[in-house]
């Protein structure tokens, strides 16, 4: 069951994406020139994506994976071109209509299903590997737990999730945002303890048949996100 915080921030999310961040989010997932400060989020959320990929056992031939707030696509189509059969979903459906248009036709035997919606559909189906890259950095610690419960209930193999890190630069950034909010800004990013995070984890029944792995932060000036591996024991 969803908690009505993780509901609320949801829907901020979908409008936020889908309406008013359109444009500088489908400029900013391109090559084409960026300001200094959005370069530093770009080169971020590449160094961030080549982790999350390296992650995944080398031979995905046939994985089922979800990507999870899947964006315009990059990390669906990586996937794909490895030969696993990816559901890319994303909140908003402009973003995967984009993802869908730059996504190649030949995904050397490898397919993208894409759907617009909620990550914690369980219609969705089930999967070996769930990845939601950037797509849990605005939720509270206990809102992060319930969503790996429910990925959980549906994977056999790994979960691989950011969040943003508690550091006393984004806690400030966090307090400013809320002290001072604009209507345009983004929904606020919730700084999480790691360790937090992880004794909640732990202290989940839904979760008992799952360890921690390897976790990694990548840090590129105005981009800071951790990333932590689920393993199914």
């Amino acid at each position: 069951m969803t908690d009505a915080t993780y509901v609320r921030r949801r829907s901020e999310l979908k409008t936020y994406f889908d309406r008013t961040a359109v444009e500088a989010w489908a400029k900013l997932t391109t090559d084409a020139p960026v300001s200094g400060i959005r370069a530093t989020v770009r080169a971020g959320r590449d160094a961030m994506r080549g982790t999350l990929l390296g992650w995944l056992p080398d031979d995905i031939r046939g994985a089922r994976i979800l990507d999870a707030g899947c964006g315009t696509g990059a990390l669906a189509v990586e996937c794909a071109l490895r030969g696993a059969h990816v559901t890319a979903i994303d909140l908003s459906p402009t973003l995967v209509a984009l993802a869908q248009d730059r996504s190649p036709r030949d995904l050397r035997g490898g397919s993208i299903t894409f759907r617009s919606g909620d990550m914690l559909d369980p219609a969705l189906g089930r999967f070996d590997h769930v990845v939601a890259m950037d797509s849990l950095i605005h939720y509270k610690t206990a809102d992060i737990v319930r969503v790996l419960a429910q990925f959980a209930a549906r994977t056999s193999g790994s979960m691989l999730i950011t969040h943003a890190p508690r550091t006393p630069a984004l806690t400030l950034m966090h307090w400013v945002g809320l002290a001072f909010p604009r209507s345009n800004r983004a929904p606020a990013i919730e700084p999480v303890s790691e360790r937090k995070l992880g004794r909640q984890i732990d202290g989940d029944g839904a979760l008992a048949s799952w360890r921690a792995g390897r976790t990694q932060r990548i840090s590129s000036a105005f981009y800071k996100s951790q990333a932590l591996e689920l393993v199914a024991r």
